[in-house]
């Protein structure tokens, strides 16, 4: 995580999965310690995890080699809103969306309309989102930062460094909060790969007045640093017609 002046900088860092098994796959577990590797040069105020294994696993590597240690949040584990489709008639999260849908939804691209479309309200979308802004406002809080409307007043400015240990899904949905952006948008038009790190830090730009700037989103430069493939798990096919890639 990286803070910039009078700032308070987050990192959120999405894990790798081993879905069934809720852990981490040996790959996984590599690319967990070349995180370390970026994150030990980090000066690090808190860390924050979600309580599912596979972040819990994540997270454990870096926390080790630290010799720290984090707190788990329940709102910190996958985003979890099971819509029923109607198309497929199988539970899916509000992200999995095909583009046939989405695109000719225009209120899901608006962030105060979203959650009121027919679809997102047939699960808990709305209640499961306030309940991640909560959550994360009240760490906020607790570091100096206190929502007002769509900013944050910065009652304590400072400059610590926060990390989240968390998942995709959930991940854009804190980036929507902070944002002010439909988490549409977010879950359709961005991709964070398992180990990446996205880095946001605060504005002081008038005096007592903060906002949140997104500096790197899924940035993957430590598997890089250690010739490590990333995977293509967190993608989907670039080509219809390629079955060996995920549709």
């Amino acid at each position: 995580g990286a803070a910039g002046n009078r700032a308070d900088g987050m990192c959120a860092v999405c894990d790798f999965s081993g879905y069934e098994k809720d852990s981490l796959t040996q790959k996984g577990w590599h690319e967990a310690e070349l995180l370390a590797d970026k994150m030990e040069k980090t000066d690090v105020t808190a860390f924050y995890v979600s309580p599912l294994g596979r972040a819990q696993d994540t997270a454990s590597v870096t926390l080790k080699r630290l010799g720290r240690s984090a707190k788990t949040y329940h709102w910190l584990r996958e985003f979890h809103a099971p819509i029923y489709d109607k198309k497929t008639k199988k539970l899916c999260g509000p992200w999995a969306l095909m583009p046939s849908f989405f695109t000719k939804e225009d209120d899901l691209y608006d962030v105060k309309k979203w959650a009121d479309t027919e679809f997102m309200k047939q699960g808990r979308v709305k209640q499961e989102y306030r309940k991640v802004s909560q959550g994360l406002d009240k760490i906020l809080k607790a570091h100096g930062y206190e929502r007002k409307d769509k900013y944050y007043k910065a009652v304590n400015a400072n400059k610590d460094t926060i990390v989240f240990f968390c998942h995709f899904g959930v991940e854009c949905v804190m980036l929507s909060h902070l944002l002010n952006i439909s988490p549409v948008c977010l879950w359709q038009g961005f991709c964070a790969a398992p180990t990446s790190v996205t880095t946001l830090y605060t504005e002081e730009r008038e005096k007592g007045i903060a906002v949140w700037r997104c500096s790197s989103f899924g940035d993957i430069s430590h598997l890089y640093a250690g010739n490590e493939e990333p995977a293509f798990a967190a993608r989907f096919c670039e080509i219809y017609d390629d079955m060996s890639q995920r549709h």
